[in-house]
Protein backbone atom coordinates (compact mmCIF):
# COMPACT_ATOMS: atom_id res chain seq x y z
CA UNK A 1 0.00 0.00 0.00
CA UNK A 2 2.86 2.53 0.61
CA UNK A 3 4.26 1.50 -2.84
CA UNK A 4 1.15 1.80 -4.56
CA UNK A 5 0.87 5.15 -4.25
CA UNK A 6 3.93 6.47 -6.04
CA UNK A 7 2.61 6.42 -9.50
CA UNK A 8 -0.44 8.58 -9.30
CA UNK A 9 1.64 10.52 -6.84
CA UNK A 10 3.45 11.59 -9.94
CA UNK A 11 1.19 12.64 -12.15
CA UNK A 12 -1.70 13.83 -9.70
CA UNK A 13 0.37 16.41 -7.54
CA UNK A 14 1.55 18.84 -9.53
CA UNK A 15 -1.63 18.92 -11.73
CA UNK A 16 -2.47 22.73 -10.43
CA UNK A 17 0.84 23.92 -11.48
CA UNK A 18 0.73 23.22 -15.14
CA UNK A 19 0.46 26.90 -15.64
CA UNK A 20 3.12 28.32 -13.07
CA UNK A 21 5.30 25.43 -14.50
CA UNK A 22 4.85 26.20 -18.63
CA UNK A 23 5.28 30.40 -17.19
CA UNK A 24 8.56 29.41 -15.52
CA UNK A 25 9.85 27.00 -18.43
CA UNK A 26 9.11 29.09 -21.18
CA UNK A 27 7.23 26.21 -22.07
CA UNK A 28 3.87 25.63 -23.90
CA UNK A 29 0.98 23.82 -21.93
CA UNK A 30 1.36 21.09 -24.75
CA UNK A 31 4.96 20.74 -23.56
CA UNK A 32 4.37 20.37 -20.04
CA UNK A 33 1.46 18.48 -20.85
CA UNK A 34 3.43 15.55 -22.30
CA UNK A 35 5.53 14.85 -19.40
CA UNK A 36 2.40 13.18 -17.98
CA UNK A 37 2.03 10.79 -21.15
CA UNK A 38 6.25 10.85 -21.29
CA UNK A 39 5.56 9.25 -17.65
CA UNK A 40 3.29 6.94 -18.64
CA UNK A 41 5.47 5.58 -21.52
CA UNK A 42 8.40 5.03 -19.48
CA UNK A 43 6.15 2.97 -16.88
CA UNK A 44 4.32 1.38 -19.73
CA UNK A 45 7.45 0.21 -22.05
CA UNK A 46 9.66 -0.28 -19.04
CA UNK A 47 7.65 -2.98 -17.73
CA UNK A 48 8.43 -5.39 -20.28
CA UNK A 49 12.15 -5.26 -19.19
CA UNK A 50 11.27 -5.14 -15.89
CA UNK A 51 8.90 -7.55 -15.59
CA UNK A 52 11.45 -11.24 -15.79
CA UNK A 53 14.04 -9.43 -14.34
CA UNK A 54 11.43 -9.55 -10.87
CA UNK A 55 11.23 -13.01 -12.30
CA UNK A 56 14.75 -14.05 -12.70
CA UNK A 57 16.45 -11.88 -9.59
CA UNK A 58 12.95 -11.79 -7.15
CA UNK A 59 10.87 -9.06 -6.41
CA UNK A 60 12.46 -7.09 -2.77
CA UNK A 61 15.57 -6.45 -5.12
CA UNK A 62 13.40 -4.91 -8.27
CA UNK A 63 11.46 -2.85 -5.80
CA UNK A 64 14.53 -1.12 -4.39
CA UNK A 65 16.41 -0.68 -7.36
CA UNK A 66 12.75 1.01 -8.37
CA UNK A 67 12.38 2.99 -5.06
CA UNK A 68 16.19 4.59 -5.26
CA UNK A 69 15.27 5.16 -9.20
CA UNK A 70 12.08 7.38 -8.03
CA UNK A 71 14.22 9.40 -5.42
CA UNK A 72 16.82 10.35 -7.58
CA UNK A 73 14.46 11.49 -10.69
CA UNK A 74 12.44 13.15 -8.43
CA UNK A 75 15.03 15.12 -7.26
CA UNK A 76 16.57 15.51 -10.39
CA UNK A 77 13.16 17.27 -11.67
CA UNK A 78 12.78 19.45 -9.14
CA UNK A 79 16.43 21.74 -10.20
CA UNK A 80 15.45 21.32 -13.74
CA UNK A 81 15.61 24.43 -15.73
CA UNK A 82 14.49 23.62 -18.50
CA UNK A 83 11.74 21.52 -20.59
CA UNK A 84 13.83 19.04 -22.31
CA UNK A 85 15.37 18.18 -18.63
CA UNK A 86 12.12 18.33 -16.87
CA UNK A 87 10.78 15.45 -19.78
CA UNK A 88 14.33 13.59 -19.58
CA UNK A 89 13.82 13.15 -15.36
CA UNK A 90 10.06 12.74 -15.97
CA UNK A 91 10.75 9.62 -18.24
CA UNK A 92 13.28 8.31 -15.80
CA UNK A 93 10.67 8.36 -12.86
CA UNK A 94 8.41 6.36 -15.20
CA UNK A 95 10.98 3.99 -15.38
CA UNK A 96 11.13 3.91 -11.47
CA UNK A 97 8.24 3.60 -10.87
CA UNK A 98 7.29 0.31 -13.44
CA UNK A 99 9.83 -1.32 -11.65
CA UNK A 100 7.34 -0.75 -8.30
CA UNK A 101 4.45 -1.31 -9.93
CA UNK A 102 5.40 -4.74 -11.48
CA UNK A 103 6.44 -5.89 -7.53
CA UNK A 104 2.81 -4.84 -6.63
CA UNK A 105 1.41 -6.97 -8.85
CA UNK A 106 3.79 -9.61 -8.84
CA UNK A 107 3.71 -9.96 -4.49
CA UNK A 108 0.05 -9.85 -4.67
CA UNK A 109 -0.07 -12.77 -7.49
CA UNK A 110 2.86 -14.26 -5.41
CA UNK A 111 0.45 -15.11 -1.98
CA UNK A 112 -2.99 -14.40 -2.66
CA UNK A 113 -5.40 -16.94 -4.69
CA UNK A 114 -7.31 -16.18 -7.71
CA UNK A 115 -10.42 -15.59 -5.19
CA UNK A 116 -8.67 -13.42 -2.80
CA UNK A 117 -6.03 -11.55 -5.28
CA UNK A 118 -9.30 -9.51 -7.38
CA UNK A 119 -10.50 -7.90 -3.87
CA UNK A 120 -7.02 -7.11 -2.80
CA UNK A 121 -6.21 -5.41 -5.99
CA UNK A 122 -9.80 -3.39 -5.02
CA UNK A 123 -8.28 -2.62 -1.98
CA UNK A 124 -5.22 -1.16 -3.48
CA UNK A 125 -7.35 0.98 -5.97
CA UNK A 126 -8.66 2.03 -2.99
CA UNK A 127 -5.28 3.33 -1.50
CA UNK A 128 -4.64 4.71 -4.98
CA UNK A 129 -7.78 6.55 -5.86
CA UNK A 130 -6.72 8.47 -2.41
CA UNK A 131 -3.89 10.12 -4.24
CA UNK A 132 -6.02 12.06 -6.51
CA UNK A 133 -8.37 13.35 -4.11
CA UNK A 134 -5.47 14.62 -1.83
CA UNK A 135 -2.43 15.31 -4.29
CA UNK A 136 -3.79 17.95 -5.81
CA UNK A 137 -4.84 20.20 -3.10
CA UNK A 138 -1.48 19.27 -1.30
CA UNK A 139 0.53 20.40 -4.47
CA UNK A 140 -1.63 23.13 -4.86
CA UNK A 141 -0.72 24.06 -1.27
CA UNK A 142 3.11 23.53 -1.80
CA UNK A 143 3.21 25.49 -4.92
CA UNK A 144 1.74 28.51 -3.28
CA UNK A 145 3.95 28.48 -0.98
CA UNK A 146 7.28 27.54 -2.20
CA UNK A 147 7.06 26.92 -6.01
CA UNK A 148 5.87 24.11 -8.31
CA UNK A 149 9.55 22.75 -7.67
CA UNK A 150 8.22 22.15 -3.98
CA UNK A 151 5.96 18.82 -4.92
CA UNK A 152 9.20 17.28 -6.68
CA UNK A 153 10.47 17.45 -3.42
CA UNK A 154 7.97 16.44 -1.61
CA UNK A 155 7.69 13.03 -3.93
CA UNK A 156 11.25 12.25 -2.95
CA UNK A 157 10.66 12.45 0.46
CA UNK A 158 8.20 10.53 0.82
CA UNK A 159 9.59 7.88 -1.43
CA UNK A 160 12.90 8.00 0.68
CA UNK A 161 10.64 7.08 3.17
CA UNK A 162 8.95 3.81 1.65
CA UNK A 163 12.44 3.06 0.38
CA UNK A 164 13.29 2.44 4.16
CA UNK A 165 10.47 0.46 5.08
CA UNK A 166 10.73 -1.71 2.05
CA UNK A 167 14.34 -2.58 3.19
CA UNK A 168 13.10 -3.73 6.59
CA UNK A 169 9.60 -4.99 6.70
CA UNK A 170 8.96 -6.31 2.39
CA UNK A 171 9.63 -9.94 2.71
CA UNK A 172 10.68 -11.83 -0.50
CA UNK A 173 7.08 -13.50 -2.28
CA UNK A 174 9.12 -15.38 -4.86
CA UNK A 175 9.64 -19.13 -4.29
CA UNK A 176 13.02 -20.46 -4.87
CA UNK A 177 11.44 -23.26 -6.91
CA UNK A 178 10.03 -20.42 -9.12
CA UNK A 179 12.97 -18.71 -9.56
CA UNK A 180 14.72 -21.51 -10.54
CA UNK A 181 12.73 -22.56 -13.30
CA UNK A 182 12.54 -18.82 -14.79
CA UNK A 183 16.75 -19.42 -14.51
CA UNK A 184 15.93 -22.11 -17.28
CA UNK A 185 15.21 -19.69 -20.19
CA UNK A 186 16.96 -16.42 -21.63
CA UNK A 187 15.81 -13.49 -19.67
CA UNK A 188 14.53 -11.69 -22.81
CA UNK A 189 12.94 -13.99 -24.96
CA UNK A 190 9.87 -13.78 -26.87
CA UNK A 191 8.45 -17.29 -25.48
CA UNK A 192 8.38 -15.65 -22.51
CA UNK A 193 5.99 -13.01 -23.92
CA UNK A 194 4.22 -15.01 -25.84
CA UNK A 195 3.56 -17.70 -23.22
CA UNK A 196 1.17 -14.20 -21.92
CA UNK A 197 -0.13 -13.01 -25.44
CA UNK A 198 -1.50 -16.32 -26.72
CA UNK A 199 -3.92 -16.15 -23.73
CA UNK A 200 -7.38 -14.48 -25.57
CA UNK A 201 -8.66 -13.89 -22.35
CA UNK A 202 -5.66 -11.65 -20.74
CA UNK A 203 -5.46 -9.73 -24.23
CA UNK A 204 -9.49 -8.92 -24.01
CA UNK A 205 -9.32 -8.09 -19.79
CA UNK A 206 -5.52 -6.36 -20.35
CA UNK A 207 -7.36 -3.78 -22.82
CA UNK A 208 -10.29 -3.27 -20.16
CA UNK A 209 -8.06 -2.45 -18.21
CA UNK A 210 -6.14 -0.10 -20.59
CA UNK A 211 -9.81 1.54 -21.45
CA UNK A 212 -10.32 2.43 -18.03
CA UNK A 213 -6.74 4.20 -17.57
CA UNK A 214 -7.14 6.36 -21.22
CA UNK A 215 -9.98 7.37 -20.10
CA UNK A 216 -8.93 8.85 -16.69
CA UNK A 217 -5.68 9.95 -18.45
CA UNK A 218 -7.32 12.28 -21.18
CA UNK A 219 -9.43 13.74 -18.12
CA UNK A 220 -6.13 14.26 -16.07
CA UNK A 221 -4.36 15.51 -18.77
CA UNK A 222 -7.09 17.69 -20.17
CA UNK A 223 -8.90 18.66 -17.08
CA UNK A 224 -6.40 21.42 -15.36
CA UNK A 225 -6.12 22.99 -18.94
CA UNK A 226 -9.78 23.27 -19.37
CA UNK A 227 -10.84 24.55 -16.36
CA UNK A 228 -7.90 26.60 -14.59
CA UNK A 229 -7.21 28.64 -18.40
CA UNK A 230 -10.33 27.80 -20.38
CA UNK A 231 -12.85 28.33 -18.15
CA UNK A 232 -10.77 30.48 -15.28
CA UNK A 233 -11.50 28.49 -12.05
CA UNK A 234 -9.13 29.14 -9.55
CA UNK A 235 -6.55 26.60 -8.53
CA UNK A 236 -8.46 25.80 -4.83
CA UNK A 237 -11.73 25.30 -7.12
CA UNK A 238 -10.12 22.78 -9.18
CA UNK A 239 -8.19 21.16 -6.57
CA UNK A 240 -11.88 20.36 -4.77
CA UNK A 241 -13.52 19.14 -7.61
CA UNK A 242 -10.80 17.51 -8.52
CA UNK A 243 -10.87 15.42 -5.05
CA UNK A 244 -14.52 14.72 -4.88
CA UNK A 245 -14.22 12.86 -7.88
CA UNK A 246 -11.17 11.03 -6.55
CA UNK A 247 -13.47 10.63 -3.36
CA UNK A 248 -16.33 8.82 -5.08
CA UNK A 249 -13.43 6.27 -6.49
CA UNK A 250 -12.38 5.61 -3.54
CA UNK A 251 -15.58 5.02 -1.89
CA UNK A 252 -16.18 2.66 -4.85
CA UNK A 253 -12.80 0.78 -4.54
CA UNK A 254 -13.63 -0.07 -0.69
CA UNK A 255 -16.81 -1.54 -1.97
CA UNK A 256 -16.20 -3.42 -5.19
CA UNK A 257 -14.99 -6.32 -3.17
CA UNK A 258 -18.37 -6.83 -1.52
CA UNK A 259 -19.68 -6.38 -4.82
CA UNK A 260 -17.34 -9.01 -6.43
CA UNK A 261 -18.12 -11.84 -4.18
CA UNK A 262 -21.63 -10.90 -4.63
CA UNK A 263 -21.22 -10.87 -8.57
CA UNK A 264 -18.31 -12.15 -9.41
CA UNK A 265 -15.13 -10.75 -11.53
CA UNK A 266 -16.59 -10.70 -15.45
CA UNK A 267 -20.00 -9.04 -14.21
CA UNK A 268 -18.09 -6.11 -12.51
CA UNK A 269 -16.04 -5.35 -15.13
CA UNK A 270 -18.91 -5.08 -17.66
CA UNK A 271 -20.74 -2.63 -15.50
CA UNK A 272 -17.10 -0.38 -15.47
CA UNK A 273 -17.00 -0.61 -19.08
CA UNK A 274 -20.88 0.41 -19.48
CA UNK A 275 -20.39 3.33 -16.82
CA UNK A 276 -17.49 4.50 -18.79
CA UNK A 277 -20.02 4.47 -21.92
CA UNK A 278 -22.50 6.31 -20.39
CA UNK A 279 -19.87 9.35 -18.83
CA UNK A 280 -18.75 9.62 -22.51
CA UNK A 281 -22.13 10.46 -23.73
CA UNK A 282 -22.89 12.67 -20.89
CA UNK A 283 -20.07 14.55 -21.52
CA UNK A 284 -20.38 15.35 -24.95
CA UNK A 285 -24.12 15.96 -24.32
CA UNK A 286 -23.39 18.67 -21.17
CA UNK A 287 -20.78 20.62 -23.55
CA UNK A 288 -23.01 21.06 -26.87
CA UNK A 289 -25.61 22.65 -24.19
CA UNK A 290 -23.05 25.66 -24.04
CA UNK A 291 -22.79 26.06 -19.96
CA UNK A 292 -19.49 28.68 -19.57
CA UNK A 293 -17.90 29.36 -15.60
CA UNK A 294 -18.61 26.92 -12.89
CA UNK A 295 -21.63 25.50 -14.83
CA UNK A 296 -19.35 23.98 -17.67
CA UNK A 297 -16.96 22.88 -14.83
CA UNK A 298 -19.66 20.54 -13.03
CA UNK A 299 -20.33 19.65 -16.56
CA UNK A 300 -17.26 18.30 -17.08
CA UNK A 301 -16.18 16.67 -13.60
CA UNK A 302 -19.50 15.54 -12.56
CA UNK A 303 -20.18 12.94 -15.60
CA UNK A 304 -16.38 11.90 -15.03
CA UNK A 305 -17.14 10.44 -11.93
CA UNK A 306 -18.92 7.30 -13.86
CA UNK A 307 -15.58 7.16 -15.41
CA UNK A 308 -14.02 6.93 -12.13
CA UNK A 309 -16.41 4.65 -10.61
CA UNK A 310 -16.32 2.36 -13.75
CA UNK A 311 -12.12 1.78 -13.06
CA UNK A 312 -12.71 1.75 -9.79
CA UNK A 313 -14.94 -1.31 -9.75
CA UNK A 314 -13.61 -3.05 -13.28
CA UNK A 315 -9.70 -2.45 -12.75
CA UNK A 316 -9.59 -4.80 -9.80
CA UNK A 317 -11.44 -7.66 -11.42
CA UNK A 318 -9.88 -7.27 -15.09
CA UNK A 319 -6.30 -7.28 -13.62
CA UNK A 320 -7.27 -10.31 -11.84
CA UNK A 321 -9.17 -12.47 -14.76
CA UNK A 322 -5.91 -11.24 -16.84
CA UNK A 323 -3.04 -12.51 -14.57
CA UNK A 324 -4.84 -15.49 -13.75
CA UNK A 325 -3.49 -17.98 -15.45
CA UNK A 326 -0.17 -17.58 -14.23
CA UNK A 327 2.01 -18.51 -11.44
CA UNK A 328 6.11 -18.44 -11.35
CA UNK A 329 5.69 -15.97 -14.47
CA UNK A 330 3.11 -13.19 -12.58
CA UNK A 331 6.25 -10.59 -13.38
CA UNK A 332 6.40 -11.29 -17.09
CA UNK A 333 2.26 -11.71 -17.11
CA UNK A 334 2.04 -8.13 -14.55
CA UNK A 335 4.48 -6.46 -16.59
CA UNK A 336 2.67 -7.41 -20.07
CA UNK A 337 -0.34 -6.38 -18.68
CA UNK A 338 1.01 -3.20 -17.36
CA UNK A 339 2.65 -2.47 -20.57
CA UNK A 340 -0.92 -2.77 -22.60
CA UNK A 341 -2.40 -0.23 -19.93
CA UNK A 342 0.20 2.38 -19.57
CA UNK A 343 1.99 2.48 -23.00
CA UNK A 344 -1.37 1.65 -24.92
CA UNK A 345 -2.90 4.55 -22.59
CA UNK A 346 -0.12 7.00 -23.29
CA UNK A 347 -0.42 6.29 -26.69
CA UNK A 348 -4.02 6.69 -27.36
CA UNK A 349 -3.45 10.55 -25.29
CA UNK A 350 -0.80 11.58 -27.35
CA UNK A 351 -2.66 10.73 -30.81
CA UNK A 352 -5.69 12.91 -29.44
CA UNK A 353 -3.63 15.65 -28.36
CA UNK A 354 -2.78 16.22 -31.71
CA UNK A 355 -6.28 17.03 -32.57
CA UNK A 356 -8.10 20.35 -31.56
CA UNK A 357 -10.53 18.75 -30.05
CA UNK A 358 -11.98 20.48 -26.82
CA UNK A 359 -10.81 18.81 -23.28
CA UNK A 360 -14.61 17.07 -23.35
CA UNK A 361 -14.91 15.97 -26.71
CA UNK A 362 -11.71 14.60 -26.58
CA UNK A 363 -12.70 12.79 -23.49
CA UNK A 364 -15.48 11.39 -25.12
CA UNK A 365 -14.00 10.27 -28.38
CA UNK A 366 -11.47 8.22 -26.60
CA UNK A 367 -13.88 6.37 -24.40
CA UNK A 368 -16.45 5.96 -27.26
CA UNK A 369 -13.86 4.63 -29.75
CA UNK A 370 -12.51 2.48 -27.02
CA UNK A 371 -15.40 1.16 -24.71
CA UNK A 372 -18.09 0.38 -27.69
CA UNK A 373 -15.72 -2.74 -29.28
CA UNK A 374 -15.51 -4.31 -26.08
CA UNK A 375 -18.86 -4.33 -25.13
CA UNK A 376 -19.86 -5.65 -27.97
CA UNK A 377 -17.09 -8.70 -27.81
CA UNK A 378 -18.68 -9.49 -24.36
CA UNK A 379 -21.94 -9.84 -26.05
CA UNK A 380 -20.45 -12.74 -29.01
CA UNK A 381 -20.88 -15.97 -27.94
CA UNK A 382 -18.15 -16.70 -31.35
CA UNK A 383 -15.87 -14.89 -28.83
CA UNK A 384 -16.32 -16.27 -25.83
CA UNK A 385 -13.11 -17.46 -25.46
CA UNK A 386 -11.78 -13.78 -25.57
CA UNK A 387 -14.37 -12.29 -22.56
CA UNK A 388 -14.57 -15.27 -20.45
CA UNK A 389 -13.51 -15.23 -17.01
CA UNK A 390 -10.64 -18.71 -17.07
CA UNK A 391 -10.24 -20.64 -13.81
CA UNK A 392 -6.97 -20.30 -12.20
CA UNK A 393 -4.37 -22.79 -13.44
Amino acid sequence: MSMVVLSPMAIDIYLSSIPQMAIELAASNSQIQSTIAIFFFAVGFGQLAVGPLADRYGRKMIALAGLCGYVGSALAAALADDIFYLQLFRALQGLASCAISVVIFSVVRDRYSYARSSKIYSYLNGVLSIIPALAPILGSILAQSFGWRATFVFMAGYSLLVLLVVAKFLPETLKTSDKLASQQFRLYSFSRFKKVLIKKSFVYYALCSMTGMAGILSYVSYAPIWLIQHLQLSEVVFSLLFGFNALVSIIACFLAPRWISVYGNRFMVMVGLTLMLISAVLIALLYLLGFTGMMAGLAFMLPVVLLSVGLALSIGPASSIALSSFGGSAGTAAAVLGFIQMAGAAVIISLIQLTDLSAPFAVSVILLVLVVPLLLISRLTSMYEWHKEPLAE
